[in-house]
């Protein structure tokens, strides 16, 4: 009887779990919350911009969440901490961390524990919009192939942007930094008792769709290239990584000092670092033709194709990397910049409820029909990620008349990530990348039934939920299970340790059919917003919703 621990490190807290390797069986949890900052994010009040994260906060969360969830473990009398095989951490990405020589954070010293710029810069932190732009620019003129992969577009959620803007807002913060470590690289190290970064093993996933990595180029962009950018992202790439590796390598073994702390056999394998949503995916039991929702507080979507197949790139996605997610696929990511946030911005920021106003206004406006309110959203309060890669895009509501409510707005906002969601089906389905299953993850796709329904009628796709309520942490169990030799590849691991809920959302034909009605007007305001139809004509666009509001309440 053997266990692995998967470690999932979200936006606002790191969860450890700890599973048994012979049929994924839950054994035991823990959330920490991080305490720095607003719900673990530090902000900056000035610029909405701005967030990032204490790096102290990870290494404090890795300590309390394994011990804890061993402890609830242990009330199986057959689990003990010397059964456990092998350690598997996901991350948030891009979230670089700066590091000195010794792959300490920055932001952990004394002489930068209050500067912002020294902390990690979380995925979330949109300040670099200039940089991606001129990011894209160049690299379509002079090295088109880099963005080809990653949808054309690079993002202000990325890895260079973020670190070139760096450099220029606080050169001190970037001549202190000795290189650059993501998020899920620096923890495996640190668990590893890695104190040279240039001796990490860096996972693919991150490289290949964050920092413009992949072996069909020689690696990370080429000097010349960075140089292009500022001759010192030059500089830096001979501190950084040659390789990056996918999920079938150790990204090390447990050290002793971490060991002690964990109260685990040292010299346990740790599995490569990947994207949360990429080990989620793989909770999730993700192969070729089964897309995967992880709806957290944001959604990110997941697909696989063989590395034996030809994927034509694909404008507005967020990358197709080869090894990313699963070794010997093409890792295919897309994703929506916001949905709980935007949900929780609405009940809890602007009407200032809480769990039970979620619930609230879930029951008041389950029963309408679709375009019963009029109403017609974009979710684009945090930018758009997939398809139009754009952060300077920001929310819109149509169609309010003195009797909305604050429940309607609600629903609008769900239909709207339900319109976004749709948008990222069609684009893939456009360029070929099969789909014949969605399976979702996450909170929100347990616990809402009612926006579980609205995906279903709005994209007329069966949704299947998965049976792990950490699919992400248990992702990186079974890449732990994997390197550890409890499988031999990740298929058997995921056939014996993944499942779906009975439960299944399926697409009502009479509001599908009222949905696409409204998804035609959602694509003439989301084009014409988002800068792709630059003389739409939107003047009938509220009289339309009105239109179909009447006619459903006749219904």
């Amino acid at each position: 009887m053997s266990y692995t621990i998967g470690l999932d490190y979200g936006t606002n807290s790191v969860r450890a779990l700890v599973v048994r390797c012979a049929d994924g069986k839950e054994l035991g949890a823990h959330v920490y919350n991080y305490p720095s900052g607003k719900q673990g994010i530090l902000l900056d009040a000035s610029d909405h911009n701005v967030a990032r994260q204490h790096p102290g906060d990870y290494l404090a969360g890795l300590e309390s969440a394994v011990n804890k969830a061993m402890e609830h473990a242990s009330e199986d009398e057959d689990f003990s901490p010397a059964k456990v095989i092998g350690l598997g951490v996901d991350t948030t990405g891009s979230s670089p961390i700066p590091v000195n020589k010794k792959n300490e954070a920055l932001g952990m010293q004394p002489a930068f524990k209050d500067n912002l710029n020294a902390q990690c810069w979380l995925w979330k932190d949109h300040t670099s919009y200039v940089e991606a732009e001129t990011i894209t620019n160049i690299a379509r003129r002079e090295r088109p192939q880099y963005v080809a992969k990653c949808g054309n577009t690079y993002s202000s959620e990325w890895w260079w942007s973020k670190i070139w803007h760096c450099l220029k807002i606080d050169p001190e913060v970037f001549e202190a930094a000795y290189s650059w470590v993501e998020l899920a690289d620096w923890v495996t190290a640190q668990l590893a008792g890695i104190a040279d970064p240039t001796a990490i093993k860096r996972g693919v996933c991150m490289a290949g769709h964050k920092a413009l990595y992949a072996d069909d180029w020689g690696g990370l962009p080429d000097k010349e290239f960075l140089s292009m950018l500022d001759p010192k992202l030059a500089g830096l790439r001979d501190r950084l990584y040659d390789k990056a590796y996918d999920a079938s390598e150790q990204a090390g073994t447990l050290c002793a000092a971490w060991a002690e702390k964990l109260g685990l056999p040292a010299g346990i394998p740790i599995a490569m670092g990947e994207m949360d949503v990429h080990y989620g995916a793989i909770g999730c039991g993700v192969d070729e033709g089964t897309l995967v929702k992880v709806i957290g507080t944001s959604t990110c979507d997941c697909g696989v194709v063989s590395a034996d197949k030809t994927v034509a790139d694909i404008p507005g996605i967020c990358g197709i990397v080869k090894g990313a997610i699963l070794p010997g696929y093409y890792g295919i990511e897309a994703g929506q910049s916001a949905v709980g946030d935007l949900f929780k911005w609405w009940v809890e920021v602007v009407c200032q409820g809480d769990d039970a106003t979620h619930k609230e206004y879930t029951d008041a406006v389950s029963r309408q029909k679709p375009g019963q309110s009029g109403l017609l959203a974009l979710d684009w309060n945090n930018g758009n990620r997939t398809i139009l890669v754009d952060q300077r895009l920001t929310g819109l509501v149509l169609g309010q008349t003195l009797h909305t409510t604050a429940a309607e707005i609600y629903r609008a906002i769900i239909e709207a990530s339900a319109f976004g969601a749709r948008m990222i089906l069609d684009r893939i389905a456009e360029y070929g990348v099969p789909v014949k299953r969605i399976v979702c993850a996450g909170g929100i796709a347990e616990k809402n039934a009612m926006l579980m329904q609205i995906y279903a009628d709005v994209t007329n796709s069966e949704m299947l939920v998965s049976s792990s309520s950490q699919a992400c942490a248990l992702g990186s169990a079974i890449g732990a299970a994997v390197v550890a030799g409890a499988y031999p590849d990740f298929h058997s691991a995921q056939k014996a340790m993944t499942s779906v809920k009975d439960i299944v959302y399926k697409p009502i034909p009479e509001n599908h059919a009222i949905y696409n009605e409204i998804f035609a007007l959602y694509k003439q305001v989301h084009d014409a917003f988002g800068g792709v139809n630059r003389s739409a004509d939107l003047g009938q666009v509220m009289k339309s919703l009105l239109t179909i509001k009447e006619r459903q309440a006749k219904a």
